[in-house]
């Protein structure tokens, strides 16, 4: 599986040089990946830094939000108070963060959007994806005696190998309100996941 096949401007991206990694390895080196992306930025006049947190001069955190680093949060952001943003998360220019969203372990392209009141974990997010009020890509199955995230893909079980992974989501998808995407799953540019739908696809 390629992320390139479904973020196209991953490898050109700050994130190229993971390109051929699987996206559930990325996510469970979020925290790596993440120190070395802020270190990358400290020499430029544009980031403000809070400690482990980079945050483009022209991104707007509201009073209230919460940021837990390493992260990077880019131009033209908007995080809205009561967001939550923790354990290594990096967002492209023009991203958005609603109220009450959670965003955990997480990468975000260019113009990606939680409304509010989501929750996302362990997942890479395209270019242009929109999620509605209350819709989560979860991450962990806690129903299974057995944590290990597997799904099916193009006709395979892949056995990622991890606890905790929760979405590959490409290029232009849409998620409805209230729909659940279950831990593990890849949704191809421009799906679009119907309100109260759930995608599992273990």
């Amino acid at each position: 599986m390629r992320i390139t096949d479904h973020i196209a401007r991953f490898a050109a991206s700050p994130l190229g040089r993971w390109a051929d990694v699987p996206p559930w390895a990325i996510t469970s080196v979020s925290h790596a990946i993440l120190a070395e992306l802020v270190a990358d930025l400290r020499p430029r006049a544009d980031f403000t830094f809070q400690g482990d947190i980079a945050i483009h001069r022209k991104a707007t955190v509201e009073r209230g939000a919460v940021l837990k680093g390493p992260a990077v949060i880019s131009a033209g952001c908007f995080i809205a108070a009561g967001a939550y943003v923790r354990d290594g998360c990096w967002l492209d220019e023009d991203c958005i963060l609603g109220p009450g969203a959670e965003l955990k372990s997480s990468f975000m392209f260019r113009g990606s959007k939680l409304a509010h009141f989501n929750f996302v974990g362990d997942s890479v997010l395209g270019e242009g994806v929109n999620i509605e009020a209350g819709a989560i890509i979860a991450n962990y199955r806690n129903e299974k005696a057995d944590k290990r995230i597997r799904f099916r893909f193009n006709g395979q079980t892949i056995d990622t190998g991890v606890d905790k992974f929760g979405a590959l989501a490409g290029d232009g998808v849409r998620l409805g309100a209230n729909a659940v995407v279950a831990p593990g799953a890849v949704l191809a540019k421009g799906t679009i996941v119907p309100r109260l739908a759930l995608v599992d696809q273990a």
